[in-house]
């Protein structure tokens, strides 16, 4: 498929209308620098190409640039979040697992963030794999484990109680 004809948009659930709980750290010593949604990245970064795109007609196509929002559409006090690593083996993915938790937590107030336990299968109810409570405290060092945090996304298959790390 050419770059050309990609659509890249995203589609608005709805209007933003709820100030972001980030920007109250903007006021301490870590700024936040809000993105808009009109932002964007070009999809081929090789100069030579951007640039004759940009000479030669319309916008080059993009993506929508990832970053925090000045306001945001979920009520973070009512959300409800979970976490799921489907694939293989990939170093760092407690890393990640910690950052996104602390964030939802301390950056946006979320309170109900869950793991789901040995990838899309953990949402299968007859599997009975648990979802697993993701907090500060249970994320804590987590980045000094060996083993993913939720499990292998291929789950075992002799047992159906939850995995426990």
């Amino acid at each position: 498929m050419e770059l050309e004809s990609r659509n890249t948009l995203i589609t608005a659930v709805g209007e933003c209308r709820i100030p972001s709980p980030v920007s109250r750290r903007a006021q301490g010593t870590n700024s936040i620098s809000f993105v808009s949604d009109s932002d964007r990245i070009l999809i081929d970064v090789n100069v030579n190409r951007a640039c004759r795109g940009l000479a030669e007609g319309p916008e080059p196509p993009s993506y929508e640039l990832a970053g925090p929002r000045k306001h945001i559409f979920f009520d973070p006090s009512k959300l409800k979040c979970a976490l799921v690593m489907c694939g293989g083996l990939c170093p760092g993915l407690n890393d990640l697992i910690r950052s996104i938790v602390l964030e939802l937590h301390y950056g946006y107030g979320v309170r109900n963030i869950f793991g789901v336990r040995y990838g899309l299968r953990g949402f299968i109810a007859r599997y009975g794999y648990d979802f697993m409570e993701l907090t500060p405290n249970a994320v804590v060092n987590i980045h000094e484990r060996a083993a993913r945090l939720l499990g292998p996304a291929a789950a075992p298959r002799t047992s159906t109680k939850s995995w426990t790390p």
